[in-house]
């Protein structure tokens, strides 16, 4: 495994990391759940990221990563980097969700029950709150850090003005903001055209990518058709309609540069997204040792060529 430093700190976070937003769940084998965490951590993986509502249900992935902390992991903590958010929906009522300081704090201290920890390694704020005063979700996640509940703080899915209020606000009362999290693919270049990606590298942030793969779209899964078993023929979180025929003829184009370059659809894009230093790790997610064995083989050949980042714009483009 290869390290990259988190923008302007002492920390480095493996080149991808794994993310524990499904199959850790209460609906899930704890035996499969913890042989992918040891398969993890024995490849140099050194980063879980988790929030309170992973699962499902709502709590039970830090639940059952709670579990693997009490069986297999304590020895190990101080070589472990642990995340956990607050900002969707966990609870009924008014308090549950968005940027409250009584929701954050509340919730994390819930999540370090769920998982047997005395701190996080690093809490986010999970979205960006229009209706409540940035201050108040700021100072929240100040006072998380002073409490000692957290070493460090980041943002999630912030807009670029937000965040940039948030990276200064955070500065001034000596929290910096260690990483921003966002969504980053092939597909979505939302943080590289709305400038997210260039303004955590200026402000000294470490940038985290989640859903490197699409969901799956990026992979060999949808190639030739919808899988029964699959996320979209079950309408969950993809839909049916996203997989168009044009989107299919540029999957299957891509697929054939992958092949070139001797690695899959898959690992191509998880390559692309660490092609450069404005990305300090990817979090994949997996359902099975062999997928995450899989999924590590991307870090091999991070490196492309000129050639190949303009066939893969004219193919995203054409």
């Amino acid at each position: 495994m290869k390290y990259r430093r988190c923008g302007k700190s002492g920390i480095l976070l493996p080149e991808v990391s794994l993310g524990l937003w499904h199959n850790f769940g209460d609906i899930n084998p704890f035996a499969n759940s913890k042989a992918m965490a040891h398969y993890a951590f024995d490849q140099g993986i050194t980063h879980f990221d988790l929030a309170n509502n992973y699962g499902p249900s709502y709590g039970s992935a830090e639940e059952t990563f709670g579990m693997i902390m009490k069986k297999s992991f304590m020895p190990y903590r101080d070589e472990l980097f642990i995340s956990s958010k607050a900002g969707h929906e966990m609870w009924p009522g008014p308090y549950g969700e968005w940027g409250s300081r009584k929701y954050l704090m509340s919730s994390l201290d819930q999540s370090l029950k769920r998982m047997n920890l005395d701190y996080v390694d690093i809490f986010y704020s999970h979205r960006y709150d229009p209706n409540t005063p940035l201050e108040e979700t700021l100072q929240a996640l100040v006072d998380i850090v002073r409490q000692g509940k957290a070493l460090y703080v980041g943002i999630s899915k912030y807009p670029e003005q937000a965040a940039a209020f948030a990276y200064n606000y955070l500065q001034e009362r000596d929290v910096h903001c260690l990483l921003y999290q966002g969504r980053y693919n092939l597909l979505n270049r939302e943080p590289e055209n709305e400038g997210i990606l260039r303004q955590a590298k200026a402000n000294g942030t470490g940038f985290i990518a989640f859903s490197p793969l699409a969901q799956g779209l990026l992979t060999n899964r949808y190639l030739k058709g919808i899988p029964e078993d699959s996320r979209m023929a079950q309408g969950l979180f993809l839909k049916k309609e996203t997989l168009t025929s044009g989107l299919l003829d540029r999957l299957k184009a891509l697929n054939s540069l992958a092949a070139e370059r001797g690695q899959t659809l898959a690992e191509m894009s998880l390559a692309w997204v660490l092609k450069d230093d404005m990305v300090t790790s990817v979090i994949i997610g997996a359902s099975s040792v062999n997928q995450l064995a899989d999924n590590l083989k991307a870090i091999e050949n991070t490196t492309f060529t000129t050639e190949e980042i303009q066939r893969i714009e004219q193919i995203l483009n054409g």
